[in-house]
């Protein structure tokens, strides 16, 4: 019987095709062609008959197993199949619609939460094309357990992005991949290899593997996702005053959850209580050690020291505007005054003029645009050789006695060949973001983050408090 139907010809195999399949044929070739179109891949269209194989000819056995008289054959292969089709589904799903992502840090608190997961809509600013295609949907670079790469460097497809239903504005928040993170130590994820680079120099770390472990390089959209708020967009200049940002020269709207450090004195210890009603995670809640060469100073800024020589409590917290104003109505707190920022030689490019700016002074830079050129010297090459070397695949490119050589041949300008953006978290002085590691390639950007699915507080038990159920389906992309 079935080697009968085996050599059925294609007419036959045409017309004995039931309604239903041709039904499904054709949604799932109106799917298909519209995906094509929107790729502006003809040669997607190739595959075209396979799909009318799968569903009206079945020249090619994938089904095979259902014709299996063996019942374990069949249930371990219904199985695989149902498996397959899924991670297929998952696959496309994350790679042209949109994918959920975790907050793992603090540095965008309190418009998002450490615990929330997110649903980051691709089409925001239209998908790109996935630049390694082979790789496990559900990781982005290391599979658990066995801790190996969940993707094949080969074959690669270059960068390009699909049509989508905007751009990248001011003030959105975005998630992309961390452009800082081409190069990394498999043992210290945090700081990132460039900055062990700064810490410790190149030689060492390179030649220390027992303790920075292998150093790897991942392509872009392998590398780790980051998510920060679009401060600043391609072409304008950026500059930094006292934390307020500037934009060509015009004060910007700051996020209304903004938080700054600040220290903060109390006549005694804030109960639990009191932390639970400022808002105040418990890894912000750092109480300050005081020395006896510390007092002196702290009477001169107004802080209280008591006349028998000890000093109520001091701590340091970042706090927004409203946490501020809590603090300042409460009996109990003594004073609070903003962090200075202290001086960091971590801060980019860290060089010339620049290595005197700070986190809450910085710039001005500029930021690069496509199709726009900028000025080659000493003082311009810092902010925009990795740019050129490591994103633009200049790689022969440096300056010697002042001049810049871009594949080997002098060069006075360079036209950029992408879109920037200026990333920054809200939480300002314990984010790490385009201040330290400078700016983040088109290339890169992942999406826009849309909904808050659920929201995990890992300071409290689920049955205590754990889920943040007020959070659930909230906006995950607060405006200014």
């Amino acid at each position: 019987m079935t080697d009968k139907k085996q050599s059925r010809g294609f007419m036959d195999r045409v017309k004995d095709t039931k309604t239903t399949r041709w039904i499904r044929f054709g949604v799932v070739t109106a799917i298909y062609l519209a995906w094509v179109i929107w790729m502006g891949n003809p040669w997607l269209l190739l595959l075209l008959p396979l799909l009318f194989d799968i569903y009206i000819t079945g020249y090619i056995p994938f089904t095979w197993w259902k014709k299996s008289k063996n019942k374990t054959v069949k249930a371990l292969m219904s199985w695989v199949d149902a498996i397959v089709y899924a991670l297929i589904l998952v696959y496309f799903v994350f790679a042209f619609v949109g994918q959920n992502y975790q907050i793992p840090s603090s540095s965008l608190e309190k418009s998002l939460l450490v615990g929330d997961y997110l649903w980051v809509n691709k089409m925001a600013y239209g998908p790109r094309v996935p630049m390694t295609p082979v790789h496990f949907p559900l990781v982005q670079n290391t599979l658990p357990i066995l801790n190996c790469k969940s993707y094949l460097d080969n074959p690669s497809v270059k960068y390009h992005r699909l049509k989508g239903f905007g751009s990248v504005q001011t003030g959105d928040i975005v998630v992309f991949n961390f452009p800082a993170g081409d190069t990394v130590a498999s043992k210290i994820t945090n700081p990132d290899y460039y900055t062990l680079v700064k810490m410790f120099g190149r030689d060492a770390v390179l030649s220390n593997p027992q303790e920075f472990g292998e150093i790897i390089y991942r392509p872009v959209d392998r590398r780790e996702n980051y998510v920060k708020r679009a401060v600043g967009l391609p072409g304008e200049t950026l500059k930094i005053v006292d934390g307020e940002i500037f934009i060509d020269g015009k004060k910007q709207t700051a996020p209304a959850d903004v938080q700054f450090n600040h220290y903060f004195q109390t006549a005694a210890p804030l109960t639990e209580a009191e932390w639970e009603s400022l808002g105040i995670a418990m890894d912000d809640r750092s109480r300050v050690p005081i020395t006896d060469e510390d007092k002196d100073g702290m009477v001169h800024l107004g802080f209280t020291v008591n006349t028998d020589g000890s000093v109520p409590p001091v701590y340091l917290s970042p706090l927004t505007q409203e946490m501020i104003s809590k603090l300042e109505g409460m009996k109990n707190v003594l004073k609070v005054m903003k962090q200075p920022a202290p001086t960091d030689d971590l801060i980019f490019p860290g060089t010339g003029a620049s290595s005197k700016w700070t986190r809450a002074d910085y710039g001005p830079v500029w930021i690069p645009k496509k199709g726009s050129s900028v000025e080659l010297n000493e003082q311009t090459w810092p902010l925009y050789e990795r740019v050129i070397r490591n994103y633009e695949g200049h790689t022969d490119a440096y300056i010697k006695n002042g001049t810049v050589y871009i594949d080997g041949r002098p060069a006075k300008t360079y036209t950029f060949e992408m879109d920037y953006y200026f990333m920054m978290g809200d939480n300002r002085d314990n984010s790490l973001d385009s201040r330290y590691w400078g700016f983040v390639p088109e290339d890169h950007i992942v999406g826009k983050p849309m909904r808050v699915l659920i929201s995990f507080d890992k300071d409290k038990g689920l049955l205590n408090g754990g889920i943040r159920w007020n959070r659930i389906l909230k906006d995950a992309n607060p405006g200014l």
